[in-house]
């Protein structure tokens, strides 16, 4: 003979303790929906880009930047107009460089006008010299000159360059927008107000290279210390501090 156990129906409490999961469950799918990524946000190796220098950088680049000299046969070196383009241009050169490249001097050879370039390079190597221009950082070159009888010197370095990012992406409705990540266009015009403001692009790369101290002062202090004086700096007696009795 078989026996059948009749089923109790289960109280309210056994019917909330069921039910606790189930509404975990469904806060923990909520939170994450209000957490998700932005499926229109650029994806690196699985994570959304939400820094405005991420998701819109800044390209920089190097770009030559040349002077050219025209230098005709027979002359002896640079006139007074083209010494003045060459200050002007190496000025250029050290105000948007800050000393990451070198100057590079082409001379042309095999036309008519070689002797009267080299004499030119020369001068424009002496320029660069009294500028403060080191050896290290002065290059000469030669090229051929094809046939052509007044080729010019050229003078080059690498100028930093950079290229700012193209907003006005707007692929969503910011009114039906329910999630908390940056819409895609968020932050772009900042990026690109910087880029086409920054003086020297090369900031924006690392910092610049160190310039030299100024060494009078340490001078000083190092001969007032040799001879066994005060190495302090001297004060009037407006300057001493007085203790009222």
């Amino acid at each position: 003979m078989k026996y059948e156990i009749a089923s109790r129906p289960a109280s309210n409490a056994q019917r909330t303790r069921r039910a606790a999961p189930i509404a975990l469950a469904l806060l923990a799918a909520a939170a994450a929906a209000g957490c998700r990524n932005d499926p229109t946000a650029p994806q690196v190796a699985g994570w959304s880009m939400i820094d405005p220098s991420q998701r819109h950088p800044i390209i920089v680049s190097q770009q030559p930047q040349t002077m050219q000299i025209r230098i005709p046969a027979g002359s002896r070196g640079l006139s007074p107009r083209q010494r003045a383009d060459v200050l002007e241009f190496a000025d250029r050169s050290r105000a948007v460089d800050a000393g990451n490249s070198r100057l590079v001097i082409q001379a042309p050879g095999g036309g008519a006008n070689e002797i009267a370039a080299m004499n030119a390079v020369g001068e424009i190597r002496q320029i660069l010299g009294d500028m403060g221009f080191a050896d290290s950082s002065i290059a000469v070159e030669a090229y051929h000159t094809d046939g052509h009888s007044d080729a010019p010197v050229r003078v080059t370095y690498l100028r930093y360059v950079a290229e700012a990012p193209v907003c006005g992406y707007w692929p969503t409705n910011l009114a039906n927008q329910r999630d908390n990540t940056n819409y895609p266009n968020f932050g772009c015009a900042n990026q690109h107000n910087l880029a086409v403001s920054v003086a020297n692009p090369a900031d924006l790369i690392g910092p610049r290279t160190e310039s030299d101290r100024p060494s009078e002062r340490r001078d000083v202090v190092w001969d007032h210390y040799r001879n066994g004086k005060s190495t302090g700096s001297e004060k009037s007696e407006d300057e001493k501090v007085r203790i009222a009795k």
